[in-house]
């Protein structure tokens, strides 16, 4: 494998990371608090440990997150039916709107972006989606002292 291409890979994903996420909310998130939003969103409700190991949080930052999201009114924490010592947290319907309106935005940048390049360009970037999941879901079985 060219290792000079795969340095060039990580290097593309993490300023496109970046440019995403600065254009990403215009809500008063940040880009954690909105991934975490979005996570509790699309699996809802989650546990804490669960949501720690999916977004690959260290437990303490998963709790202020947590506690900011419910501060706003975007989550709520609901008791644990099967260890009451334990919370689950679910998206609000504040929530949902506000989630729903920053990735509405979101994709709309990175959709008037793809405009710009060749149409073929922009078609393979399309066709490189499930591919570029696989590679995310290979990264997160990566543990993280090896990251």
């Amino acid at each position: 494998m060219d290792v000079e291409l795969v340095a060039r890979l990580r290097g593309v994903i993490a300023r496109l990371a970046r440019q995403l996420n600065a254009t990403s909310t215009g809500e008063g998130l940040t880009p954690s608090q909105y991934s975490v939003l979005g996570l509790v969103r699309s699996r809802g409700p989650l546990g804490l440990a669960e949501l720690t190991e999916l977004e690959g949080l260290n437990p303490t930052m998963l709790s202020r997150i947590v506690r900011k999201l419910d501060e706003n009114g975007l989550i709520s924490r609901l008791p644990d039916p099967n260890d009451l010592r334990a919370v689950r947290v679910a998206v609000t319907p504040s929530g949902d709107l506000v989630h729903e309106r920053i990735r509405e935005r979101r994709t709309r940048v990175l959709s008037d972006c793809l405009d710009q390049l060749p149409e073929v360009t922009a078609d393979l970037l399309l066709d490189l989606v499930p591919a570029l999941e696989t590679l995310a879901e290979q990264l997160k079985k990566v543990p993280t002292t090896q990251r």
